[in-house]
């Protein structure tokens, strides 16, 4: 079946990145001249997806507002001729995909928040696209790397990549064989393993395609005694373990968006590659650099 929805949970409080994040939702902090989250809006509509939920919380109630039309700022650029490219650009934000949004009542984890989405869901097989994680890829979009794995070997698919041991004892730590060139078969998944029970370099970043009967696999998996919250990484580990997980190491840079650095990562990379100012930029950071 072609995988026409995706889900974004966008529900976290950003405790990491306050006070930036109190009153704006960290989803809706800029990289460069966008928001966070229309990356992800946009790497969805380029892999072909068409219907796009948001999972928020209370006071999230902004990034809405960013995807719907601006009648009155788009009166105003519209009267101005030489502001045109800047109306479209505005105007076509609206118009990427069709956007739903449910809140996520209580901050229960990935997990909880994921099965937020079922009534959305149905019995398709959807994307999940993780509203910390942004990654920017030059060749295909990284949800569609992703889905074509699905539509090639019929199997849910993660996005891995290799990371430092620090990051792997952060995030999470696979057991992998190779199929064919960035894909793998995943046997093993151990969540913030301890040095000596790491399996592989390779942890899960921010993708998923997935099937509907991980929302049965959330349910039975019961809340973490330590924080309460409902770990996702459950059901990919049911996957694993029974043969229907594939890793992608994707091609394309990842930057954390709920970590201070991460987010000036993305900033200063991003902002040499712009059109608009990517050449100044980057002999202000030259002359920067002299400095230092």
């Amino acid at each position: 079946m072609k995988i026409t929805k995706a889900v974004i949970p966008a529900a976290g409080l950003g405790t990491r990145v306050l006070p930036a994040s109190k009153a704006v939702p960290k989803e809706m902090l800029n990289i460069v001249d966008k928001p966070a989250i229309q990356y992800l809006v946009e790497e969805c509509a380029a892999a072909g997806i068409t219907d796009i939920l948001i999972i928020t919380n209370r006071g999230k109630g902004i990034i809405e507002d960013h995807f719907d039309y601006a009648f009155e700022l788009e009166e105003n650029l519209k009267r101005n001729p030489a502001k045109k490219p800047l109306y479209d650009s505005v105007h076509a934000v609206a118009d990427l995909a069709n956007l739903y949004y449910v809140r996520q009542k209580e901050t229960k984890g990935l997990g909880h928040a994921i099965l937020a989405a079922e009534p959305f869901v149905g019995d398709e097989p959807f994307a999940i696209l993780y509203g910390d994680d942004i990654i920017v890829s030059k060749t295909r979009p990284v949800i569609g790397q992703l889905i074509d794995a699905y539509e090639t070997y019929g199997k849910c698919a993660t996005g891995v990549k290799e990371c430092s041991t620090e990051q792997v004892m952060k995030y999470c730590t696979l057991d992998v064989t190779p199929l064919e060139d960035r894909i793998y078969d995943v046997h093993k998944i151990i969540e913030k393993p301890e040095r000596e029970q790491i399996l592989s370099h390779f942890s899960i970043l921010g993708r998923n395609v997935v099937t509907p009967e991980v929302f049965d696999l959330i349910r039975q998996t019961p809340p973490s005694p330590k924080t309460g919250e409902v770990y996702f990484s459950e059901a990919l580990s049911w996957l694993a373990e029974n043969g229907r997980l594939l890793a992608v190491d994707f091609e394309g840079k990842r930057y954390d968006m709920g970590d201070k650095l991460g987010i000036m990562q993305a900033n200063c990379e991003v902002a040499l590659d712009h059109p608009e100012i990517g050449e100044r930029f980057r002999a202000y950071l030259k002359e920067l650099a002299k400095t230092l």
